[in-house]
């Protein structure tokens, strides 16, 4: 697979979106600004990841496996952490950063199988 600027960038953002998130958790803390930002974080290095996309896209830079797949992934991923963020809204519970935690972990397995769809990589 090859491992480019966003694939770094994506990872780094969720690790310190879980790490915060589940840190929280482990305080028994219901969640506040830094949770949900953090979370609203990942949803910036999706949108950014979006427009990149469609960059790339629009430059001729093909997708090496299936179009719909990629797009289908990338479109839950930006649907994951408004879930998320609503979900903690509306249930002020220590556990509601188990799911803010959760979108971090779910968006970078979602972001390697993008960048193995992209890139062709065959998935191990």
């Amino acid at each position: 697979m090859i491992v480019d600027g966003f694939f770094v960038i994506g990872t780094i953002v969720c690790l310190l979106s879980s790490v915060l998130c589940i840190g929280a958790a482990i305080i028994r803390q219901p969640p506040n600004d830094v949770t949900i930002l953090a979370v609203a974080a990942v949803e910036l290095f999706l949108l950014a990841y979006l427009a990149g996309a469609v960059f790339r896209q629009l430059g001729g830079e093909p997708v090496a496996g299936e179009p719909w797949e990629f797009w289908g992934y990338l479109v839950t991923a930006l649907l994951l952490p408004v879930g998320a963020f609503w979900w903690a809204i509306l249930e002020r519970s220590r556990w509601s950063n188990l799911v803010l935690g959760a979108v971090g972990v779910t968006v970078f397995v979602m972001l390697v199988r993008m960048e193995q769809i992209w890139d062709g990589a065959v998935p191990v």
